[in-house]
Protein backbone atom coordinates (compact mmCIF):
# COMPACT_ATOMS: atom_id res chain seq x y z
CA UNK A 1 0.00 0.00 0.00
CA UNK A 2 1.27 3.44 -0.94
CA UNK A 3 0.51 6.04 1.72
CA UNK A 4 0.31 9.54 0.38
CA UNK A 5 1.26 12.51 2.58
CA UNK A 6 -1.78 14.47 3.70
CA UNK A 7 -0.69 17.58 1.84
CA UNK A 8 0.94 17.09 -1.56
CA UNK A 9 3.63 19.48 -2.73
CA UNK A 10 1.85 20.80 -5.80
CA UNK A 11 3.16 23.36 -8.23
CA UNK A 12 1.42 26.72 -8.42
CA UNK A 13 0.03 25.80 -11.85
CA UNK A 14 -1.58 22.64 -10.48
CA UNK A 15 -2.96 24.47 -7.43
CA UNK A 16 -4.57 27.00 -9.77
CA UNK A 17 -6.00 24.24 -11.95
CA UNK A 18 -7.72 22.39 -9.09
CA UNK A 19 -8.80 25.37 -6.98
CA UNK A 20 -12.46 25.36 -5.95
CA UNK A 21 -12.92 29.12 -6.31
CA UNK A 22 -11.85 31.00 -9.45
CA UNK A 23 -11.55 34.74 -9.99
CA UNK A 24 -11.86 36.47 -13.36
CA UNK A 25 -11.52 40.17 -14.28
CA UNK A 26 -14.96 39.97 -15.89
CA UNK A 27 -16.67 39.44 -12.52
CA UNK A 28 -15.47 42.78 -11.11
CA UNK A 29 -17.22 46.15 -11.24
CA UNK A 30 -15.35 49.41 -10.64
CA UNK A 31 -17.24 52.26 -8.91
CA UNK A 32 -16.28 55.73 -10.20
CA UNK A 33 -17.23 59.16 -8.83
CA UNK A 34 -18.23 61.77 -11.43
CA UNK A 35 -18.28 65.44 -10.45
CA UNK A 36 -20.01 68.27 -12.32
CA UNK A 37 -17.53 70.57 -14.05
CA UNK A 38 -14.60 70.46 -16.45
CA UNK A 39 -10.96 69.36 -16.29
CA UNK A 40 -11.39 67.86 -12.81
CA UNK A 41 -9.33 65.03 -11.39
CA UNK A 42 -9.20 65.36 -7.62
CA UNK A 43 -8.12 63.08 -4.80
CA UNK A 44 -10.59 61.71 -2.26
CA UNK A 45 -8.77 62.02 1.10
CA UNK A 46 -10.84 59.34 2.86
CA UNK A 47 -10.23 56.87 0.02
CA UNK A 48 -6.53 56.95 -0.90
CA UNK A 49 -5.99 56.15 -4.55
CA UNK A 50 -9.55 57.05 -5.59
CA UNK A 51 -10.46 60.26 -7.40
CA UNK A 52 -13.38 62.32 -8.60
CA UNK A 53 -13.52 62.95 -12.34
CA UNK A 54 -15.48 65.39 -14.45
CA UNK A 55 -17.15 63.87 -17.53
CA UNK A 56 -14.43 65.22 -19.85
CA UNK A 57 -11.56 63.63 -17.85
CA UNK A 58 -13.42 60.37 -17.26
CA UNK A 59 -11.89 58.54 -20.29
CA UNK A 60 -8.49 58.52 -18.55
CA UNK A 61 -9.67 56.04 -15.91
CA UNK A 62 -12.04 54.21 -18.26
CA UNK A 63 -9.15 53.38 -20.58
CA UNK A 64 -7.48 51.55 -17.70
CA UNK A 65 -10.69 49.65 -16.93
CA UNK A 66 -11.08 48.57 -20.54
CA UNK A 67 -7.44 47.55 -20.80
CA UNK A 68 -7.78 45.46 -17.62
CA UNK A 69 -10.94 43.81 -19.05
CA UNK A 70 -13.03 44.33 -15.93
CA UNK A 71 -16.71 43.51 -16.21
CA UNK A 72 -18.26 46.96 -15.81
CA UNK A 73 -18.04 50.42 -14.28
CA UNK A 74 -20.59 51.85 -11.85
CA UNK A 75 -21.10 55.63 -11.91
CA UNK A 76 -21.97 57.82 -8.92
CA UNK A 77 -22.79 61.46 -9.61
CA UNK A 78 -21.90 64.62 -7.70
CA UNK A 79 -24.03 67.42 -9.15
CA UNK A 80 -23.39 71.13 -9.12
CA UNK A 81 -26.96 71.79 -7.99
CA UNK A 82 -28.95 70.12 -5.20
CA UNK A 83 -32.57 70.70 -4.22
CA UNK A 84 -35.32 69.14 -2.10
CA UNK A 85 -36.38 66.67 -4.78
CA UNK A 86 -32.96 65.87 -6.27
CA UNK A 87 -33.94 67.08 -9.74
CA UNK A 88 -30.37 66.79 -11.07
CA UNK A 89 -30.68 63.00 -10.79
CA UNK A 90 -33.23 62.82 -13.63
CA UNK A 91 -31.97 65.77 -15.66
CA UNK A 92 -31.18 64.48 -19.16
CA UNK A 93 -28.08 66.68 -19.10
CA UNK A 94 -27.13 65.74 -15.53
CA UNK A 95 -23.63 64.74 -14.55
CA UNK A 96 -24.31 60.99 -14.68
CA UNK A 97 -26.05 61.26 -18.03
CA UNK A 98 -23.06 63.21 -19.41
CA UNK A 99 -20.68 60.57 -18.06
CA UNK A 100 -22.67 57.70 -19.55
CA UNK A 101 -22.73 59.32 -23.00
CA UNK A 102 -18.99 59.98 -22.79
CA UNK A 103 -18.24 56.41 -21.76
CA UNK A 104 -20.37 54.83 -24.47
CA UNK A 105 -18.96 57.16 -27.13
CA UNK A 106 -15.31 56.54 -26.22
CA UNK A 107 -15.59 52.87 -25.19
CA UNK A 108 -18.77 51.37 -26.69
CA UNK A 109 -17.79 47.86 -25.61
CA UNK A 110 -17.63 48.85 -21.92
CA UNK A 111 -20.62 47.86 -19.77
CA UNK A 112 -21.88 50.94 -17.91
CA UNK A 113 -24.03 50.83 -14.77
CA UNK A 114 -25.78 53.93 -13.45
CA UNK A 115 -26.46 54.25 -9.74
CA UNK A 116 -30.11 55.24 -9.22
CA UNK A 117 -30.65 57.09 -5.96
CA UNK A 118 -31.45 60.57 -4.70
CA UNK A 119 -29.03 61.03 -1.79
CA UNK A 120 -26.22 62.63 -3.83
CA UNK A 121 -28.72 65.04 -5.42
CA UNK A 122 -30.98 66.14 -2.56
CA UNK A 123 -30.16 69.16 -0.39
CA UNK A 124 -31.03 67.14 2.72
CA UNK A 125 -28.97 64.06 1.78
CA UNK A 126 -31.74 61.48 2.14
CA UNK A 127 -32.55 58.92 -0.53
CA UNK A 128 -35.95 60.29 -1.49
CA UNK A 129 -38.55 63.01 -1.22
CA UNK A 130 -39.24 64.11 2.35
CA UNK A 131 -42.62 64.25 4.01
CA UNK A 132 -41.83 65.98 7.26
CA UNK A 133 -38.85 64.17 8.74
CA UNK A 134 -39.47 60.93 6.84
CA UNK A 135 -38.93 59.82 3.26
CA UNK A 136 -42.14 59.51 1.25
CA UNK A 137 -41.70 56.07 -0.31
CA UNK A 138 -44.34 56.28 -3.04
CA UNK A 139 -43.50 59.82 -4.14
CA UNK A 140 -39.85 58.78 -4.40
CA UNK A 141 -40.64 55.82 -6.69
CA UNK A 142 -41.77 58.14 -9.47
CA UNK A 143 -38.49 60.09 -9.37
CA UNK A 144 -36.38 56.95 -9.24
CA UNK A 145 -38.15 55.63 -12.32
CA UNK A 146 -37.57 58.96 -14.13
CA UNK A 147 -33.88 58.75 -13.20
CA UNK A 148 -33.56 55.19 -14.51
CA UNK A 149 -35.21 56.13 -17.82
CA UNK A 150 -32.95 59.17 -18.20
CA UNK A 151 -29.83 57.06 -17.61
CA UNK A 152 -31.01 54.31 -19.96
CA UNK A 153 -31.69 56.83 -22.72
CA UNK A 154 -28.16 58.20 -22.22
CA UNK A 155 -26.84 54.71 -22.91
CA UNK A 156 -26.59 52.89 -19.57
CA UNK A 157 -26.62 49.12 -20.05
CA UNK A 158 -27.73 48.53 -16.45
CA UNK A 159 -29.44 50.69 -13.82
CA UNK A 160 -28.78 49.98 -10.14
CA UNK A 161 -31.36 51.35 -7.68
CA UNK A 162 -29.60 51.79 -4.33
CA UNK A 163 -32.32 53.69 -2.46
CA UNK A 164 -34.01 50.75 -0.65
CA UNK A 165 -37.52 52.11 -1.24
CA UNK A 166 -40.24 49.46 -1.16
CA UNK A 167 -41.33 48.59 -4.70
CA UNK A 168 -38.47 50.36 -6.45
CA UNK A 169 -37.63 47.50 -8.81
CA UNK A 170 -41.21 47.05 -9.99
CA UNK A 171 -41.69 50.77 -10.52
CA UNK A 172 -38.48 51.08 -12.52
CA UNK A 173 -39.14 47.98 -14.64
CA UNK A 174 -42.63 49.17 -15.50
CA UNK A 175 -41.53 52.63 -16.64
CA UNK A 176 -38.49 51.30 -18.54
CA UNK A 177 -40.75 48.93 -20.47
CA UNK A 178 -43.33 51.66 -21.11
CA UNK A 179 -40.56 53.69 -22.74
CA UNK A 180 -39.36 50.81 -24.91
CA UNK A 181 -36.21 50.27 -22.83
CA UNK A 182 -36.76 46.53 -22.50
CA UNK A 183 -33.07 45.66 -22.81
CA UNK A 184 -31.95 47.82 -19.89
CA UNK A 185 -31.16 45.49 -16.99
CA UNK A 186 -31.84 46.17 -13.32
CA UNK A 187 -29.12 45.39 -10.78
CA UNK A 188 -31.01 46.02 -7.55
CA UNK A 189 -29.48 46.85 -4.20
CA UNK A 190 -32.00 44.43 -2.73
CA UNK A 191 -30.09 43.85 0.52
CA UNK A 192 -28.49 47.07 1.75
CA UNK A 193 -27.79 47.37 5.44
CA UNK A 194 -27.71 50.53 7.56
CA UNK A 195 -23.97 50.12 7.95
CA UNK A 196 -21.22 52.12 9.64
CA UNK A 197 -18.91 51.22 6.74
CA UNK A 198 -20.28 53.87 4.35
CA UNK A 199 -18.49 56.87 5.88
CA UNK A 200 -15.75 57.43 3.28
CA UNK A 201 -18.27 57.13 0.43
CA UNK A 202 -20.46 59.84 1.94
CA UNK A 203 -17.45 62.14 2.07
CA UNK A 204 -16.52 61.26 -1.51
CA UNK A 205 -20.03 61.81 -2.86
CA UNK A 206 -21.13 64.58 -0.48
CA UNK A 207 -24.17 62.50 0.43
CA UNK A 208 -24.28 62.45 4.24
CA UNK A 209 -27.81 63.11 5.55
CA UNK A 210 -28.29 66.60 6.96
CA UNK A 211 -30.28 65.17 9.86
CA UNK A 212 -31.17 61.77 11.27
CA UNK A 213 -30.06 58.56 9.61
CA UNK A 214 -31.26 56.03 7.03
CA UNK A 215 -32.33 53.26 9.37
CA UNK A 216 -35.99 53.70 8.44
CA UNK A 217 -35.34 52.42 4.91
CA UNK A 218 -32.04 50.53 5.08
CA UNK A 219 -31.82 47.14 6.79
CA UNK A 220 -31.05 46.25 10.38
CA UNK A 221 -27.58 44.59 10.49
CA UNK A 222 -28.95 42.00 12.93
CA UNK A 223 -31.39 40.51 10.39
CA UNK A 224 -30.80 37.69 7.90
CA UNK A 225 -34.28 36.37 7.14
CA UNK A 226 -35.30 39.90 6.18
CA UNK A 227 -32.53 39.84 3.55
CA UNK A 228 -34.05 36.77 1.90
CA UNK A 229 -37.48 38.41 1.88
CA UNK A 230 -36.12 41.61 0.32
CA UNK A 231 -34.17 39.67 -2.31
CA UNK A 232 -37.14 37.52 -3.32
CA UNK A 233 -39.39 40.59 -3.56
CA UNK A 234 -36.99 42.33 -5.92
CA UNK A 235 -36.60 39.23 -8.09
CA UNK A 236 -40.39 38.94 -8.26
CA UNK A 237 -40.60 42.61 -9.33
CA UNK A 238 -38.19 42.04 -12.21
CA UNK A 239 -34.62 42.45 -10.95
CA UNK A 240 -32.14 40.80 -13.31
CA UNK A 241 -29.41 40.81 -10.66
CA UNK A 242 -29.39 41.63 -6.96
CA UNK A 243 -26.77 42.93 -4.57
CA UNK A 244 -25.78 42.41 -0.94
CA UNK A 245 -24.06 45.42 0.65
CA UNK A 246 -21.58 45.68 2.45
CA UNK A 247 -19.26 42.81 1.54
CA UNK A 248 -16.95 41.16 4.06
CA UNK A 249 -19.06 41.76 7.21
CA UNK A 250 -22.06 40.09 5.51
CA UNK A 251 -20.67 36.90 3.97
CA UNK A 252 -23.24 34.82 5.84
CA UNK A 253 -26.03 36.93 4.37
CA UNK A 254 -24.50 36.65 0.91
CA UNK A 255 -24.39 32.86 1.14
CA UNK A 256 -27.98 32.65 2.40
CA UNK A 257 -29.31 34.97 -0.30
CA UNK A 258 -27.37 33.17 -3.04
CA UNK A 259 -29.00 29.89 -2.02
CA UNK A 260 -32.47 31.51 -2.07
CA UNK A 261 -32.66 33.19 -5.49
CA UNK A 262 -32.20 32.16 -9.11
CA UNK A 263 -30.55 35.31 -10.48
CA UNK A 264 -26.90 36.45 -10.32
CA UNK A 265 -25.91 37.89 -6.94
CA UNK A 266 -23.38 40.66 -6.41
CA UNK A 267 -21.50 41.83 -3.34
CA UNK A 268 -20.29 45.40 -2.79
CA UNK A 269 -16.97 45.85 -0.97
CA UNK A 270 -17.85 49.30 0.32
CA UNK A 271 -15.73 52.38 0.98
CA UNK A 272 -15.07 51.60 4.64
CA UNK A 273 -13.71 48.18 3.77
CA UNK A 274 -11.46 49.72 1.10
CA UNK A 275 -10.19 52.51 3.36
CA UNK A 276 -9.40 50.13 6.24
CA UNK A 277 -7.25 47.98 3.97
CA UNK A 278 -5.51 51.02 2.48
CA UNK A 279 -4.76 52.43 5.94
CA UNK A 280 -3.35 49.14 7.23
CA UNK A 281 -1.20 48.72 4.12
CA UNK A 282 0.06 52.31 4.32
CA UNK A 283 1.29 51.53 7.84
CA UNK A 284 3.04 48.38 6.65
CA UNK A 285 0.74 46.08 8.63
CA UNK A 286 -0.66 44.22 5.62
CA UNK A 287 0.44 43.25 2.12
CA UNK A 288 -2.14 44.95 -0.12
CA UNK A 289 -2.11 42.54 -3.04
CA UNK A 290 -2.31 39.44 -0.88
CA UNK A 291 -4.98 40.72 1.48
CA UNK A 292 -7.19 42.14 -1.29
CA UNK A 293 -7.06 38.92 -3.32
CA UNK A 294 -7.82 36.88 -0.19
CA UNK A 295 -10.76 39.14 0.64
CA UNK A 296 -12.38 38.96 -2.80
CA UNK A 297 -11.75 35.22 -2.95
CA UNK A 298 -13.72 34.84 0.28
CA UNK A 299 -16.58 36.84 -1.24
CA UNK A 300 -16.60 34.68 -4.36
CA UNK A 301 -16.41 31.57 -2.18
CA UNK A 302 -19.50 32.74 -0.28
CA UNK A 303 -21.41 32.87 -3.56
CA UNK A 304 -20.90 36.22 -5.30
CA UNK A 305 -21.12 36.12 -9.08
CA UNK A 306 -20.27 39.84 -9.27
CA UNK A 307 -17.98 41.83 -6.96
CA UNK A 308 -18.10 45.63 -6.82
CA UNK A 309 -14.83 46.96 -5.45
CA UNK A 310 -12.65 50.06 -5.64
CA UNK A 311 -9.71 47.69 -6.13
CA UNK A 312 -11.18 46.33 -9.39
CA UNK A 313 -8.49 47.66 -11.79
CA UNK A 314 -5.65 46.43 -9.58
CA UNK A 315 -7.30 43.02 -9.09
CA UNK A 316 -7.78 42.57 -12.82
CA UNK A 317 -4.16 43.51 -13.49
CA UNK A 318 -2.91 41.16 -10.75
CA UNK A 319 -4.98 38.31 -12.19
CA UNK A 320 -3.57 38.99 -15.66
Amino acid sequence: MIIRPRRLRLTQAIRDMVSETRLSPSMFVYPVFIREGHNIIEDIPAMPGQKRYSPDTLPRILERAVRAKIGAVLFFGIPGHKDECGSSAYDDDGVIQQAIRTAKREFPELTVIGDVCMCEYTSHGHCGVLKGDYVDNDATLELLAKTAVSQARAGADIVAPSDMMDGHTGAIRTVLDENGLHNTLIFSYAVKYASAFYGPFREAAGSAPAFGDRKSYQMDPRNVREAVKEALLDVHEGADMIMVKPGLPYLDVLKTVKESVNVPVGSYCVSGEYSMIKAACANGWLDEKRVVLEAVTSIARAGADIIITYHAPEIAEWLA
